[in-house]
């Protein structure tokens, strides 16, 4: 289903005129941020929807990868679609893929894009649900389940697929360790320029996630991420796949979450 909407998309875009955008020598300048928003809810402990939305306007983003995203879960977002609200407020298009849904309440990951998104799916990955046991009971199992986002982008002429994750918070690696490789395995399937984000909830040093260096380079942004008030580690990333350069990287200071934004400047291939 993927594969035949991207390539009507394709089509069409492919008709379109080119963007009148600055060449970098024949790359594509693309701006990537990777941030946990933690629900809307800063390091203070206050939901503030404004206040993340302007810390993310002055970042001058293309492609935004967010986690920990509330679609009318709970009082705690004011029951809002802060995936849908952010994207109103940023003007940009919106692709939110639940990992959890229970009833109409959702809670997941999302891309916000600059450019118009062609085509979406929602991948089930392994996951030890946080629904169905606190932290867990022993009756609970690991399990397939959605939640690992992709979305096929158009950036300047130059094809982009995107992928946005949220790796298990445990101390215990195993999950993380099947997560890292069924996302692999997916990753695989299309060719091109790709680019992942998202929390991995592990240091680029973890062996969990050793084999996931082996497809893509971490664009390092030289700080940690988490907590955002006095961070001590990164567990935040942006990483890109071949066709895609990594052209600067930094940690944003803001305490607008409980984590800090990655914020990766890149360079596509035509």
């Amino acid at each position: 289903m993927l594969a035949a909407v991207l390539a009507a998309a394709l089509l069409v875009a492919s008709a379109a005129p080119p963007a009148r955008a600055r060449d970098f020598g024949g790359e594509i300048p693309v701006r990537v941020v990777s941030y946990n928003i933690h629900a809307g809810i800063g390091s203070d402990g206050v939901f503030d929807l404004d206040r993340q939305a302007a810390v993310l306007r002055a970042l001058h983003a293309d492609v935004i990868g967010l986690q920990e995203v509330d679609v009318r879960w709970g009082a705690r977002s004011r029951w809002l679609d802060t995936a849908v609200e952010l994207g109103r407020r940023l003007a940009m298009h919106v692709s939110f893929a639940p990992i959890y849904r229970i009833g109409s309440r959702e809670f997941g990951v999302a891309v916000l894009s600059g450019h118009p998104v062609l085509a979406a799916e929602n991948h089930r990955i392994t996951r030890l649900s946080t629904q169905t046991a606190p932290d867990p009971a022993p009756a609970s199992l690991p399990a397939p389940a959605p939640g690992f986002g992709e979305v096929v982008l158009r950036v300047r002429g130059a094809p982009l697929r995107v992928y946005v994750t949220h790796l298990d918070h445990r101390g215990d690696p195993s999950v993380r360790t099947a997560q890292v490789a069924e996302m692999r395995q997916i990753m695989r399937r299309a060719c091109g320029p790709k680019v992942l984000v998202g929390d991995f909830n592990a240091p680029p040093s973890a062996p969990e996630l050793g084999p996931l260096w082996r497809d893509v380079r971490d664009a390092d942004p030289g700080g940690s991420t988490h907590p955002a008030r006095d961070p001590v580690k990164r567990i935040d990333y942006v990483t890109v796949s071949a066709g895609v350069r990594v052209h600067g990287a930094h940690v944003d200071g803001t305490l607008a979450s409980d984590h800090r934004p990655v914020v990766a400047d890149l360079r596509l291939r035509r």
